[in-house]
């Protein structure tokens, strides 16, 4: 059978997820004639991170700050660091674990003062 608008009935949830993943969970609903379980699943993803460094060293003299890169997703992650701009330098791929955290050295080696 099918119900109309009429009959239908809103379950709002609110959902605030800390990092990204996948999250399961079930919806037990009760009445005196029926039992119904709904399986949830939400997939939440970050398009684009940012974030921004300053650093500060002698001309030629190179600095090397390790990243932190928190995996708190529910699969190990195998990521591609693009590096821009003159005098940086870094490895091209980085894997992070399941729960892990890795760090990502990165390094900038001046060529001039700047």
């Amino acid at each position: 059978f099918f119900l109309d608008r009429s009959d239908a009935v809103e379950l709002p949830i609110k959902f605030i997820p800390r990092y990204a993943g996948h999250y399961h969970c079930q919806i037990l609903l009760k009445s005196s004639c029926d039992v119904r379980v709904y399986e949830v699943e939400c997939v939440v993803s970050t398009d684009h991170a940012e974030a921004e460094l300053e650093f500060r060293t002698p001309a030629y003299q190179a600095v090397m700050q390790d990243i932190p890169i928190r995996n708190m997703s529910n699969q190990d992650w195998k990521l591609e660091a693009i590096l821009e701009g003159r005098g940086f330098y870094g490895p091209p791929l980085i894997n992070v674990g399941l729960g892990e955290t890795a760090l990502y050295p990165l390094t900038f080696k001046p060529t001039a003062e700047c």
